[in-house]
């Protein structure tokens, strides 16, 4: 959700937290904020609601000074969006960022008021500073408040605190939402996450749970809460800044939707080859016991993650043989689901930070269940919590709404459900290869989808006004309509929804009128004609079809309005081709229409708080 940025080092920290900080744009935010420890010794707050731009220009008029200094950006939780509620958070000589949210925020409140604190804000982040503020009165060191004040804290936070009384550091601490450490020659960092980091360093350490980091020029030290000494070397992030940025195009979105291509084959790379009879993962995915030990499986993901899983649904249920169940995982620990040593949890999140699914993951771990996270990203908590780890490795994902994240999650699903399949037997090496072959022509088969934007384009002017959109699909596309309708309102602000065409006649019927564009998936598949006989209800109440299809008939080119063709693949990875135009088509009426395409309102990047 929000965005943090340190710097200790000999540079001037107030135009690295803000590079950091536009780095971090995309997890959404509503206000922004920095601290700097001037040469005196003295901290210097600017905030400003809104957009980085606003901080800039308060920067600007009244620059901070120093080398070292913090940086946020504030996703309201506790207070509504405001300058008196944007971080960084000052009690005395103390300056705290934030992010999380605190559970015991009531008692903590009231306990704070009744020892003669003054809380000026609506935030549950203030009372962090206070809280360190008291510890530093009683004698203690910046690292020392900051360790006594996680241990009454109850919820998930990272936390970064400077002070005026230990000018050469700032001290961070974590439970459950994400910091990463960055180590630089004579100068250091912390984040949120790693884009923030790239123009600086490419050498970072992921924080675990209950961990504490003392930041300085000359280095980090890492303990645990108790103070026990943590060793623990960085690692080489494999990608650079140059990665992370528009590389010439307007926003990150339409450059993500351009490098789904060069995505899958990273996902592919090293787990199947032209030609091969087999997958082969980098780790073991499946259990000890063999997959035989497998009873069924539930998929625990939510937003774009729970779609795709819904496609590997369709994949694992027919190729292995295997029941599956896909859950959401704001809503799996709050029943008592039926899950036992032999249930196979997979936990699906591009992030790796989802709270939901974090939390999914230690109810299954709690019935005996074996984990797998399948995730984009390397050291995440998801990752680090599961048994065994799927990666899609298809770089960093700038853009708020997800593209090549949810591609090779599809693609992440068809290489498990194959390996999987042959684990049991029910497929032999033939059958192996000729599912794998099909995979090695996508990357080309996106390039050929993404060649009729001109005609998407105009496609999104012409509807791009409508109110409401309906997207329909059957069959393993069926969820692809779920995805087309969540793009669209993401991005768009229109009210779109997704249905399986055959339950177009319960209900959603109701609502197709000549106003209403109606965006049927339709490839040349078991229900092909089904559909057909779908859209033929959609005409008779002169809907606005506009289908995606690798089969143009005649009695299809009579009743669409308007036809987007892709090229031709097997039934479980025709998703990942009908996905490219519905994404094409959701960002093209969103720049018609003038909205954020790479920050939609009120969303965030990784969701990591319940």
């Amino acid at each position: 959700m929000c965005g943090i940025i340190g710097y200790a080092g000999s540079r001037d920290a107030a135009p690295i937290l803000i590079g950091g900080l536009r780095r971090l744009e995309y997890r959404g935010y509503d206000s922004a904020g920095v601290a700097a420890l001037d040469g005196a010794g003295r901290l210097e707050i600017r905030r400003a609601v809104g957009k980085l731009d606003n901080l800039c220009a308060a920067l600007e008029r009244a620059p901070v000074r120093g080398h070292i200094g913090i940086g946020h950006t504030r996703w309201a939780t506790h207070g509504r969006p405001s300058e008196e509620n944007a971080h960084p958070h000052k009690a005395g000589p103390v300056a705290v960022i934030h992010n999380g949210i605190i559970e015991n925020y009531v008692e903590l409140r009231a306990a704070l008021l009744a020892r003669g604190h003054k809380l000026r804000s609506e935030t549950d982040t203030e009372l962090i500073s206070h809280l360190i503020e008291e510890r530093l009165k009683a004698g203690g060191d910046l690292t020392e408040a900051v360790r006594a004040a996680v241990r009454e804290l109850k919820g998930s936070f990272s936390i970064v605190a400077l002070a005026e009384s230990d000018p050469g550091r700032m001290v961070a601490a974590k439970t459950a939402t994400p910091l990463v450490l960055g180590f630089g020659d004579g100068e250091n960092f912390v984040a949120s996450d790693i884009p923030a980091l790239l123009e600086h360093t490419r050498r970072a350490l992921v924080m675990e749970d209950g961990e504490l980091a003392e930041i300085s020029a000359d280095g980090i030290r890492l303990t645990a809460f108790d103070g026990a000494p943590i060793a623990r070397a960085p690692r080489l992030v494999e990608w650079d800044a140059v990665a992370a940025t528009k590389g010439g195009y307007r926003h990150y979105l339409r450059k993500e939707i351009g490098e789904q291509p060069q995505a899958w084959i990273d996902t592919l790379s090293g787990r199947a080859s032209a030609g091969a009879a087999d997958v082969r993962f980098e780790t073991p995915i499946l259990p000890p016991a063999g997959p035989e030990a497998i009873g069924r499986i539930v998929m625990v993901s939510a937003g774009a993650s729970w779609i795709s899983s819904l496609i590997g649904k369709f994949m694992i249920e027919e190729l292995a043989g295997i029941p599956v169940e896909v859950d959401y995982s704001a809503e799996f620990r709050y029943r008592r689901p039926a899950i036992d040593e032999r249930t196979l949890i997979v936990a699906v999140s591009q992030s790796g930070e989802t709270a939901d699914t974090l939390a999914a993951m230690e109810e299954g771990r709690r019935r005996g269940a074996w984990l797998v996270a399948l995730t984009n990203t390397v050291d995440s908590s998801i990752a680090r919590k599961a048994d065994a780890q799927l990666y899609t490795r298809c770089g960093p994902e700038i853009s708020v709404t997800t593209t090549k994240c949810f591609l090779t999650q599809i693609e992440a699903f068809y290489l498990f459900a194959i390996h999987l399949a042959q684990a049991l037997g029910r497929i032999d090496s033939r059958a192996a290869e000729e599912l794998l072959r099909p995979a090695f022509a996508i990357p080309q088969q996106i390039e050929i989808a993404i060649s009729r934007e001109r005609q998407i384009e105009k496609i999104a002017r012409k509807y791009g006004k409508a109110r409401d959109f309906l997207y329909l699909g059957r069959g393993v596309n069926y969820p692809v309509a779920l995805e087309g309708a969540l793009k669209l309102k993401e991005i768009s602000y229109i009210h779109a929804e997704g249905y399986s065409a055959g339950e177009m006649k319960h209900g959603p019927i109701a609502l197709i009128d000549e106003e209403m564009p109606v965006v049927v998936i339709i490839p040349n598949d078991n229900v092909f004609e089904k559909t057909l006989s779908n859209l033929k209800e959609v005409e008779s109440r002169n809907g606005r079809i506009i289908a995606v299809t690798d089969r143009r008939t005649p009695e299809l080119e009579e009743v669409a309005w308007e036809i987007i063709d892709v090229p031709a693949t097997n039934r479980f990875l025709m998703p990942a081709l009908t996905t490219v135009p519905l994404q094409l088509l959701a960002y093209h009426i969103a720049v018609y229409r003038g909205a954020d395409v790479d920050q939609p309102r009120n969303l965030a990047k990784s969701v990591t708080v319940e």
